[in-house]
C-alpha cells in the first residue's frame, strides 16, 4: 500500500476528447500518479500558473493552439518532461514534435501501460541527478562549458544557463561521461535510459541535433559532437571534473 506520506508524481493530461481523458486519467491514477486535466492551451495555462506539475502528456491535436505550437511554447521557459500523443503516427510528426522539445512520442492507438512505462522512465531521467549516486555527481566542465548533475544546469561560458530537455540533458552528460569514444545509438539509449521511453533509435539523432544547436559554434559543422560514420559519436573536447559544486 503506498505511503501516504509520498507525493505522487503530478502528471498533467492535456487532451480534448473527453472518454480518452477519463480512460488515462484513472489509469494513471491506479498507477500511483495525481493527476490534473485540461482540454485546450488556455486551461493548461491556468493550471500551470496554480501548480507544480512533474510532467505534460500533450496531445498534438487540440481545439486552438495545437500540441506542436504548446510544446513550443512550453520549452522557452521550462524544461518539464513532456510526451506527445497523436492520431497521426508519421515519422515527420514524431520528428517535429521532438525537434521542437518533447522528450518522448507516442502514436494512438497505444496501450495504456506502455504510456505509464514511458512517464515513469522520463521521471527517472528527470530526477537522475537528484535520486542517483551510482555516478560521480561533480560538476564536469568541457571547452568553456559547465554542467552540473546534481542541480542539472549547463552554462555557457559566460555563466549563462542553456535549457535542455531531460533526454538532452542525459544524452549530453552521457557524452561527457564517455568523451573520445565512439559510442553508437544503441549504447546512448542504455546510457540514457531511453531504451524504455524511446524505443525508436533514430530518436537519438534528433536530440544529438537539438544539442548541437545549443553547444555548437557552427551546428551545420559540429566539432564536439562528431558524427561516425557506421558507427554514432564521438564527443572530443576534453572533459575535467570540476571540485566545486
Amino acid at each position: 500500500m503506498p505511503d501516504p506520506t509520498v507525493s505522487r508524481p503530478h502528471i498533467l493530461l492535456v487532451e480534448d476528447d473527453l472518454e480518452i481523458t477519463e480512460m488515462l486519467a484513472a489509469v494513471l491514477s491506479t498507477n500511483g500518479f495525481a493527476i490534473s486535466t485540461a482540454s485546450n492551451a488556455s486551461q493548461m495555462d491556468v493550471l500551470l500558473e496554480k501548480e507544480q506539475v512533474d510532467l505534460v502528456v500533450l496531445d498534438i491535436m487540440l481545439p486552438g493552439e495545437d500540441g506542436l505550437s504548446i510544446c513550443q511554447r512550453l520549452r522557452q521557459g521550462s524544461n518539464v518532461p513532456i510526451i506527445m500523443v497523436t492520431a497521426r503516427g508519421e515519422d515527420v510528426d514524431r520528428i517535429i514534435g521532438l525537434e521542437i522539445g518533447a522528450d518522448d512520442y507516442l502514436p494512438k492507438p497505444f496501450n495504456s501501460r506502455e504510456l505509464v512505462a514511458r512517464i515513469r522512465a522520463l521521471l527517472r531521467r528527470s530526477r537522475l541527478g537528484h535520486d542517483s549516486r551510482t555516478h560521480c555527481q561533480k560538476p564536469l566542465t568541457f571547452d568553456g562549458w559547465r554542467i552540473d548533475p546534481v542541480s542539472r544546469l549547463l552554462l555557457d561560458a559566460n555563466g549563462v544557463r542553456i535549457e535542455l530537455t531531460s533526454v538532452e540533458f542525459d544524452l549530453l552528460l552521457a557524452f561527457c561521461r564517455h568523451a573520445g569514444r565512439v559510442l553508437s545509438r544503441d549504447q546512448l539509449l542504455d546510457l540514457t535510459h531511453a531504451g524504455l521511453a524511446s524505443p525508436v533509435e533514430r530518436s537519438i539523432d534528433v536530440h544529438v541535433s537539438r544539442i548541437r544547436q545549443k553547444i555548437e559554434a557552427d551546428p551545420r559543422d559540429p566539432v564536439l559532437i562528431k558524427t561516425v560514420r557506421l558507427g554514432g559519436y564521438i564527443f572530443t573536447p576534453l572533459v575535467t571534473q570540476n571540485s566545486q559544486a
